[in-house]
């Protein structure tokens, strides 16, 4: 078993291969940088960490896509069977430089992916679960806004605990302010999925989800239920909520605490999270 080696008539194959490669991957990594967008975009900080890391990762694999298709394209045009013989090449056992370029290139590769994933994780929270106790919190402008949301069949509604724990069916935050999303269920799983801000916790009976983000651009955001909850599960997915200023904000809360005052005594009591209701015999 001979080892592998380039021979002289393939040389000008490897040069075409080589210059026709780095092109490519030239043209295509601009391309996927300049015009390529990946969700859920950049109206949250988490938002934009995830579509910037995706972007990064589909950067780097353009070459390697582009090195494997333009091999199996090469090939079959330059390198195709021309006679109706059968015949097996000669066989052929290793090239150390190659070799070591692709081990020392993959290497690479996965340690840089490897610090960015662990930089990212050490700025960034993200969903966690806990046994029911909410972080300390303190209200205004400028601190962590706690927002519980309660999964139920079939929609979504929100408890605001810096506010009296003031419930609303609309999902309001301010722009520029830390939120801590509290996900938890009234009766059975449920996926809290807000698209657009980079957010998508289970909602389980029993459990308190938390999940961290800042929104940064003002606009409207689509909530909808990503698991599968029962008939109605379809009527989860036409849910919309709104990033605003803190004075709208304000304004909007103040609102929702009024409204809220009115039918307060017969919505349940805030608990951190919730148990379904026991079924009555008979009912």
């Amino acid at each position: 078993m001979s080892t592998f080696r380039i021979e002289e008539a393939d040389r000008p194959h490897v040069i075409r291969l080589a210059v026709l490669w780095v092109i490519l991957s030239a043209i295509g990594v601009v391309a996927v940088v300049l015009f390529l967008h990946i969700p859920p975009g950049d109206q949250t900080v988490q938002g934009t960490d995830q579509s910037n890391t995706m972007l990064l990762m589909t950067a780097l694999a353009t070459p390697i896509f582009i090195g494997v298709v333009m091999m199996i394209v090469y090939s079959a045009i330059y390198f195709r069977r021309t006679g109706p013989e059968l015949a097996d090449g000669p066989p052929m056992l290793g090239n150390a430089p190659v070799q070591i370029v692709w081990i020392a290139a993959s290497a690479i590769i996965v340690l840089f992916l490897a610090f960015v994933g662990i930089t990212t994780l050490a700025t960034n929270s993200s969903a966690q679960t806990v046994p029911g106790q909410s972080s300390g919190s303190a209200s205004g402008a400028g601190s962590e806004l706690q927002v519980q949301v309660i999964a139920q069949q079939w929609y979504f509604t929100y408890r605001y605990a810096d506010y009296g724990g003031v419930e609303t069916t609309h999902l309001y935050l301010p722009v520029n302010r830390p939120v801590e999303l509290h996900v938890t269920s009234l009766d059975i799983i449920h996926s809290f999925w807000a698209y657009q801000l980079g957010v998508k916790a289970d909602a389980n009976p029993g459990v308190d989800n938390i999940f961290h983000v800042t929104p940064q651009k003002t606009g409207s955001f689509q909530v909808r239920c990503a698991e599968l909850c029962g008939i109605w599960h379809g009527e989860m997915a036409d849910s919309l909520g709104q990033v605003v200023s803190q004075s709208d904000f304000d304004t909007w809360i103040q609102q929702q605490q009024q409204d809220y005052a009115v039918i307060q005594k017969a919505v349940p009591s805030y608990a951190p999270f919730y148990f379904p209701l026991p079924i009555e015999k008979g009912s």
